[in-house]
């Protein structure tokens, strides 16, 4: 099966710094987390983190697929963490 991402739904994780969104691979949900160092170099401040943080990822959504589709490519896990070392 190929890892696809239907559901275009994302959301701000504050304490753990990073944004969660899901891909499937036929009937199995997979779980990514993009750490915010690997979107943005920007300090918004605390009310307005989340905001800018999902705009930041919603621009560049293409690539944060393509790159998830790259790390899922090497070997099926629990959960995926992208880095920004993952996106160089």
């Amino acid at each position: 099966m190929t890892l696809n991402f239907p559901n275009r739904s994302r959301s701000y994780d504050a304490a753990a710094r990073r944004i969660r969104f899901v891909g499937h691979d036929g009937m199995f949900e997979v779980p990514f987390f993009v750490a915010i160092a690997a979107l943005s170099s920007a300090s918004p401040t605390t009310s307005e983190a989340e905001a800018v943080y999902l705009s930041a990822f919603d621009a560049e959504r293409s690539s944060i697929q393509d790159v998830a589709r790259e790390a899922y490519s090497h070997g099926r896990k629990n959960m995926y963490v992208l880095t920004h070392a993952d996106f160089r």
